[in-house]
């Protein structure tokens, strides 16, 4: 489909559309129309920034039809608060001709507001697993009327560790229900997934799990250490012409902190930095001076800046190289959207060559490597996990195997058991012969005093 008008919209959501100026539907939204309209489970992967938000909502509030019923009908499953709320917006936007009901609950807030939002009523329910479980346990939202349910993002949501959380939900959802699963990568776990919990998908397919996007121009460095990175970085980002609106990704929040306030006291203001320690006021207000440009730089994680609507970035620096090449290909997808040029810059230590030559063989292609900067000081101060473990090799605490005395292996011997079962019984029998019973005591008594001496 080459407009939207070639669509089967209905007129709200057509002026919907026009008054957002969209024109022209990506690829994943021209192919996932019509599997997600005719009723069927759908598994759309796709990379990042090819509108896969846009591909399932808009079918969805096509197809709703207008009902006073309190109970939500369509259930929509994101891995993040950020993401709950920005798909609430995008659904009240698409829904500005419409009478669509939607709400959005996440963990983090007073349940009983949530318990509150969802019994007055709603169409549309999106929420991150753990607060929808818990609101589905309390009876406050009644599941019997769900007839479609979206899971998006699943493959960041099995690696945070949901998959428990989701299985329980589905015990608790009407059998017969619509599935609609997005997501940025298909990994074997995404794979089993599906193979459990879908009934003969449509899969929709527009990029293969490791094609790069063409308009990103990708470069490495091999730094020595974390210190030297963040050297590197100071360095790289003071070129505020060409770093116009920079990612900058890091591995877990400690890092994130310790980036950050480096970065912060050489650029100030114009860093900021989002993970799941800070306040949701934080995060969103990170996230907004973001993309309203009040910041250039915006230091994350994986899981935060999944999903999220960063608008118009320049460049993405991975400060660690990821372990999953998935991960990288994740990451890089933040920038060069809507066909704009992007940069990505992959930071490498010696320990994580293996990672990169992942990366590289799940492109298929090799990533320009650049020489770090003469002006680039090369720190000798490493991180906990950088720094040589001591081995004590003559502790006298420390015995080999060998080394141990007869009484050691007497006493590991006599201590070693094996599961026989009915140890009571056997050892009866064994001494006695046979059972021992109320009515037998005194067969039991003539066998005990068997060869015993006289006196």
């Amino acid at each position: 489909m080459d407009s939207f008008q070639d669509f089967k919209l209905n007129k709200q959501l057509h002026y919907a559309i026009e008054d957002l100026g969209f024109t022209t539907p990506t690829e994943i939204q021209s192919q996932s129309f019509s599997p997600i309209m005719s009723g069927t489970d759908v598994v759309g992967i796709a990379q990042t920034g090819t509108g896969k938000t846009f591909a399932y909502m808009l079918p969805l509030i096509n197809g709703l039809k207008f009902s006073k019923q309190t109970d939500p009908r369509i259930l929509i499953l994101v891995p993040t608060r950020e993401l709950v709320i920005q798909v609430v917006e995008e659904i009240e936007k698409f829904g500005k001709y419409s009478s669509i009901r939607v709400v959005g609950v996440y963990g983090g807030v007073n349940i009983n507001q949530h318990k509150e939002l969802v019994m007055q009523g709603a169409d549309i329910v999106v929420a991150t697993p753990g607060r929808l479980y818990d609101l589905l346990l309390s009876r406050s939202l009644k599941p019997k009327s769900i007839k479609k349910l979206v899971i998006d993002e699943v493959d960041i949501m099995l690696d945070l560790g949901f998959r428990f959380q989701l299985t329980n939900i589905f015990e608790l959802l009407p059998e017969q229900r619509q599935n609609i699963m997005f997501s940025a990568t298909m990994t074997d776990d995404v794979a089993e997934f599906i193979t459990s919990f879908f009934r003969n998908p449509t899969t929709v397919s527009v990029a293969v799990s490791g094609t790069p996007l063409d308009n990103i121009s990708q470069f490495a460095y091999d730094v020595p250490n974390f210190y030297t990175k963040v050297n590197l970085l100071k360095e790289l980002l003071q070129d505020k012409e060409t770093y116009q609106k920079t990612l900058v990704f890091v591995p877990n929040k400690k890092s994130a902190d310790l980036v950050f306030d480096i970065l912060d006291d050489f650029f100030g203001s114009e860093v900021a930095v989002i993970h799941s320690n800070k306040t949701q006021n934080y995060r969103i207000r990170s996230i907004e001076d973001f993309n309203a440009n009040k910041t250039r730089i915006l230091v994350t994680t994986d899981i935060m800046a999944r999903g999220l609507d960063l608008e118009n970035i320049s460049h993405v620096i991975n400060v660690d190289t990821p372990r999953f090449p998935e991960n990288y290909m994740h990451r890089i997808g933040r920038t060069g959207r809507a066909e704009a040029e992007g940069t990505s810059i992959l930071l490498s230590t010696q320990d994580e060559q293996g990672y990169k030559k992942a990366i590289e063989d799940l492109m298929n292609l090799t990533i320009q490597q650049l020489e770090l900067p003469e002006t680039v000081e090369v720190s000798k101060k490493l991180t906990w996990e950088e720094q040589p473990k001591i081995v004590e090799r003559d502790n006298p605490h420390t015995i080999n195997a060998e080394e141990k005395g007869a009484s050691f292996h007497e006493k590991s011997e006599k201590n070693s058991k094996t599961n026989q079962g009915g140890s009571y019984k056997r050892t009866i029998k064994k001494k006695y012969k046979k059972a021992k019973t109320k009515g037998d005591k005194n067969f039991n008594k003539r066998n005990k005093n068997k060869g015993r001496k006289p006196f």
